[in-house]
């Protein structure tokens, strides 16, 4: 019996006449991975798959994306500066990925900067953390709290432990500041309004929402929720947000609706604290590095010189010390 043949989601759609685009400016990337699947164990890409992978299918991530695969993708950009985000490596050995990636930055001048990994509800937290901040890189930690698989299903999770209102999680989340470190935070938009309530306990603690909010439910109630999340976060003057990972299982990057989200999330939080991320190599699922900066520019092409500025480069470069 023949096999099904799966719908092609890498093309984007709706992308605009962006021939005459003016792409002469500086870029730091705040948020991209890199693999070597022989240096370091990452079970979602060698073991087992994810199966809530935001993106769907990902078999085309499992294989190594090193700086040179990086650069290629990037193109003529300017990308002057990068950040290295964890990137889900085996978490019996959380400090594994920094000292490798330490070796890539002195071998190969990429990543400038490290987001780190380290569980925040363990006994052991800070002893990682501690671990983690030895590096001169590393300037942040990742660290997901539990979150339920969908909007329907997101009381079950209130107060087991890892989750938010886990009393070890949150105060493993305020050793942060003691190792000078920021978090990147990331929940789906159905848990915006609950991590809202997480980061007024921190008022002190650069924190920054990945992927504009995961707004992966785009009819208007879902909007509406993901605009009151985005809302209660960017009330505190502390978080910053990520423009940044548009796309969507099950369909394809769609220039019109993705202009929405992006229009909106920074007219909720500001272009200052506003910064753009690739989230290379997974958002390559859905649209190329070229393509996703050249979409993201026209999308705010009628801002002044300084808000794209602040944007692409000088938001990023305050945030994490670049």
């Amino acid at each position: 019996m023949p096999q099904p043949i799966e719908e092609d989601l890498s093309t984007p759609i709706n992308l605009p006449d962006m021939s005459g685009l003016d792409l002469d400016f500086d870029i730091i990337d705040c948020h991209h991975h890199l693999f070597d699947l022989g240096a370091v164990h990452y079970p979602w890409l060698t073991d087992h798959p994810e199966e809530n992978f935001l993106l769907g299918n990902y078999d085309a991530l499992k294989q190594d994306y090193g700086p040179d695969d990086y650069r290629a993708d990037a193109g003529s950009l300017r990308v002057v500066k990068t950040v290295h985000v964890e990137a889900e490596a085996n978490r019996a050995g959380q400090v594994a990925e920094t000292r490798w990636l330490t070796g890539v930055m002195a071998r190969d001048g990429l990543p400038d900067a490290i987001v780190a990994h380290a569980w925040l509800h363990r006994a052991d937290s800070e002893e990682v953390l501690a671990a983690q901040a030895a590096f001169d890189a590393v300037r942040g930690i990742r660290s997901k709290p539990r979150t339920s698989a969908s909007a329907a299903e997101r009381d079950g999770v209130q107060g087991q432990p890892a989750s938010m209102q886990d009393p070890a999680w949150r105060e493993g989340l305020g050793l942060l500041g003691k190792y000078d470190l920021s978090w990147d935070l990331r929940v789906p938009f159905w848990h915006l309004s609950e991590a809202a309530e997480v980061c007024a306990l921190y008022p002190d603690l650069p924190i920054v929402t990945e992927h504009t909010g995961l707004a992966w439910d785009r009819n208007e109630a879902g909007l509406a929720e993901w605009r009151r999340g985005m809302e209660a976060l960017a009330a505190m003057e502390h978080v910053h947000l990520k423009i940044s990972e548009l796309g969507l299982a099950g369909a394809p990057w769609d220039y019109e609706d993705n202009r929405r989200v992006v229009r909106e999330a920074i007219e909720i939080f500001g272009f200052e604290r506003c910064m753009f991320a690739s989230n290379f190599p997974v958002a390559g699922l859905r649209i190329g590095y070229v393509d996703q900066v050249s979409a993201i520019a026209h999308m705010i092409k009628d801002c002044s010189d300084a808000e794209r500025a602040a944007l692409f480069h000088d938001t990023a470069k305050r945030f994490y010390r670049l």
